[in-house]
């Protein structure tokens, strides 16, 4: 495997630790992600995929065990600095979108962008850029509301690469569709990670799309399989 942009080694979770009805969701977990490759994380429900997207994202904190992005160790980082961490190497994608309702596409896709320091101009065409290549480009103006599911998700995938990070991590990302602009928005997403070079970690139940990506593991019992 090349050089890994998400190395998780020996993760361990548990929820209500050492009280009585305590949950281990994650015991001694490994896995890896390399530079430009998009890994199907597959398992099912209440196995724990969300909480490891989580603590691979830094959104959560591991029991025990260490994650590193792009070489750089992130176990035991001050809060501050895992979330410039986040904001700079992490893009999220979920299965509800959470656009800003009171924004526009573009605006939704351009404030992350003013949030990291870069300049209104640049994030604007950044914004543009990024609905021009997932199809929607002509709903730049319109708000969450005047847009469809589908549309509504690209968007969310374009946000979620404004900053250019590193990593993106999707949890059922194309959960809340039905089939038909499920198929056509998870080629979109795999379209748009391939062009920019991203390493992506994508959890779904669809075995189908699961296929689709360039490897596939499962989460089961704690562990990857």
């Amino acid at each position: 495997m090349s050089e890994a942009v998400l190395d998780i080694a020996g993760i361990e979770k548990t929820y209500n630790r050492g009280r009585p009805g305590q949950v281990e969701v994650l015991r001694g977990l490994d896995l890896q992600v390399a530079r430009a490759e998009i890994v199907a994380l597959v398992a099912p429900s209440g196995a724990g995929k969300s909480t490891l997207l989580h603590i691979a994202g830094l959104l959560d904190t591991a029991d025990a065990g260490k994650v590193a992005i792009a070489g750089r160790e992130m176990t035991g980082l001050s809060d501050r600095a895992r979330t410039e961490a986040r904001r700079r190497d992490v893009g999220f994608v979920y299965q509800f979108h959470h656009l800003l309702p009171e924004f526009t596409a573009a605006e939704n896709i351009v404030l992350p962008q003013l949030a990291d320091g870069t300049g209104r101009r640049a994030a604007e065409a950044r914004a543009a850029h990024l609905l021009d290549l997932v199809g929607v480009g002509a709903r730049a103006a319109h708000r969450p509301a005047a847009l469809s599911g589908g549309e509504q998700q690209r968007v969310a995938f374009c946000r979620a690469l404004a900053n250019r990070p590193r990593l993106l991590l999707a949890d059922e990302p194309t959960g809340n569709l039905d089939p038909e602009t499920s198929d056509r928005v998870f080629a979109t997403l795999l379209s748009l990670v391939r062009e920019t070079g991203l390493s992506a970690l994508i959890a779904t139940h669809n075995l189908d799309l699961a296929r689709r990506m360039d490897r596939v593991v499962r989460l089961e019992a704690g562990r990857i399989i």
